[in-house]
Parts: structure tokens; C-alpha cells; sequence
């Protein structure tokens, strides 16, 4: 039986992609404006680039059916993926520290997670990641790289010493070129294994160590 904290959130859930409808457009207006330079995160400060309701369900059941309470999140953006996170969460006592880059996208998510009565399980961190999680020491049960996908690998190296033998790495838009460089990269190392996901559009890493 879902409980009404659940609802509370699926509900959320359901409005955010009602609004995220047209997040396609956005997404090539942004690109537009990286014609003559270099894309920048701040072309997409619009757009929700969110993950699947098919993705978000699995990291629920992923994060329930392992028990995985320390969670952290790279690329909040509108807070769908994080809501998703919570759900999952909410069954097993953990909680989440998430960062957003633009400060706009990172504001709108807080209110997003005060609607969903969740805001106590989740921490936003507002800026670079790489120095908004550089002193995090504590354990990692799950991380997921949503994010600036430049980033994934000096991330993972940077939070690496924080994976245990129950770590997974959840990391999406696989498919890209800079995401395929860095799982290449990953995969070199024989305490890792990967696994594709929905199509090849995202991959799980376990930490075999």
C-alpha cells in the first residue's frame, strides 16, 4: 500500500513531467546557441533534462531492494531524478545530497522538494560540483552522474575513495561520446563491473572491490 508521503511525491512526479513536455524544444534552442562555441551548461538552464519514469522506478526498486541510505546525486537540475531518489529513501531511512550548478534550476528544485514533503531528506549543494563535493568523506552507497558529463570521470575519481563493496554508480546518458570515454576508462579497471541499462541509455557500475 502506497503510503500518502508517497503519494505526495508521485504526484509532484506527475507535474513536473506534465511541465517538461515540451523540454525537447528547449533543449534545441539551447543548442542553438552553442553553434559558434562550445556548449555550456547554461544553455540548458530551461530545460529539465530529466531521466524516464522508466529510469527513476528502477532507482527506486534499486535503492529499496538493496537498502542504500547514503545517497549522492550530480545534476539536480529540476529535481525529478532526485524525487525518484527519495521515494527510494523514504523506505530505507537514508538520505541524499544533490548539486546543481545554475543557481535558478537549484532554487525552483528546492520549492519542488518543500511540495513533496521531502526537503528534510535531501541537501542541495548549489555551484561546481567538483568543490561542492570535494570534502565529502563520508560513505557513498549510490551515486548517480546526471550531470555535465565532462565531469563524470574527475567526479568519480574525486568520491572514489568513498565506494565500499555495495557502491553502485548510476550513470546516465550513456550513449553520448564524452559519457562512452569515460565508462571506457572505468571499465579498465578490473574491480568494476558494468551493466546497460534501458535500452543502453544508462549503466550501472558495481565496485567489485
Amino acid at each position: 500500500m502506497i503510503s500518502q508521503q508517497q503519494e505526495k511525491i508521485i504526484s509532484t512526479l506527475n507535474e513536473l513531467y506534465n511541465d517538461s513536455k515540451y523540454d525537447h524544444l528547449k533543449m534545441i534552442k539551447g543548442a542553438a546557441k552553442s553553434m559558434f562555441r562550445p556548449m555550456q551548461p547554461s544553455d540548458f538552464k530551461e530545460a529539465y533534462l530529466s531521466i524516464s519514469k522508466e529510469q527513476g522506478e528502477g532507482l527506486v526498486q534499486l535503492i529499496k531492494e538493496n537498502n542504500l541510505k547514503n545517497v549522492v546525486e550530480f545534476g539536480t537540475s529540476f529535481g525529478i531524478s532526485t524525487l525518484f531518489l527519495a521515494q527510494g529513501v523514504l523506505e530505507t531511512g537514508g538520505s541524499i545530497i544533490t548539486t546543481e550548478l545554475i543557481e535558478s534550476k537549484a532554487q525552483r528544485a528546492i520549492e519542488t522538494f518543500k511540495k513533496a514533503g521531502v526537503n528534510d531528506l535531501i541537501e542541495v549543494r548549489i555551484g561546481d560540483a567538483m568543490k561542492t563535493l570535494k570534502n565529502h568523506n563520508a560513505p557513498i552507497d549510490l551515486l548517480l552522474l546526471d550531470g555535465w558529463k565532462d565531469l563524470y570521470l574527475p567526479l568519480f575519481q574525486m568520491l572514489e575513495s568513498n565506494f565500499h563493496n555495495g557502491t553502485f554508480i548510476y550513470v546516465d546518458n550513456a550513449e553520448m561520446a564524452e559519457t562512452q570515454a569515460f565508462l571506457k576508462t572505468v571499465a579498465q579497471n578490473s574491480k568494476y563491473q558494468l551493466l546497460s541499462l534501458f535500452r543502453r541509455k544508462s549503466v550501472l557500475i558495481t565496485n567489485k572491490k
